[in-house]
């Protein structure tokens, strides 16, 4: 699900949308979601926000349904300056995540497998401080995959 091409560094974003765009474009370009994927996801970002505080930074697992999906994959991002993204379940607080995980899951059944894979990624505190201080795509996807 996670190709070392899906990881992007130093992603210099004005606002969600341009990082959820970023990913997006990844994705798209390798053929992994469909051309409508980029804006339903902003779309259900607006009305379901993705903000999620987590124990070393916060961080945004932006997703949508599977009809945008071609194959199920996952693209990481890492802001060079934290965009405000709304939490989740209580879109009244704004969050600034330091990471994006987005989420194109072909099947609705494993995207909430997923999901709770990525819970308890989160409540690792390790686990984040070493995502965050990795310095190569292979650090990476080591520690992602690791937890999916």
């Amino acid at each position: 699900m996670l190709k070392k091409e899906y990881i992007l560094r130093d992603m210099d974003c004005s606002n969600s949308e341009e990082a959820i765009r970023m990913l997006a474009d990844v994705l798209e370009k390798d053929g992994a979601v469909k051309d409508t994927f980029c804006k339903a996801v902003v779309d259900r970002e607006k009305e379901y926000p993705t903000g999620l505080p987590a124990v070393a930074f916060d961080v945004a697992v932006p997703h949508t349904t599977d009809s945008h999906v071609n194959r199920p994959s996952i693209a990481v991002g890492f802001l060079s300056k934290p965009v405000m993204f709304r939490q989740m379940g209580s879109p009244e607080i704004e969050l600034y995540p330091e990471v994006i995980l987005m989420l194109a899951i072909s099947d609705p059944e494993k995207q909430l497998v997923l999901l709770k894979k990525l819970m308890v990624f989160l409540q690792d505190e390790n686990a984040l401080k070493s995502l965050k201080a990795s310095s190569t795509k292979d650090e990476v996807y080591e520690i992602v995959n690791s937890y999916i």
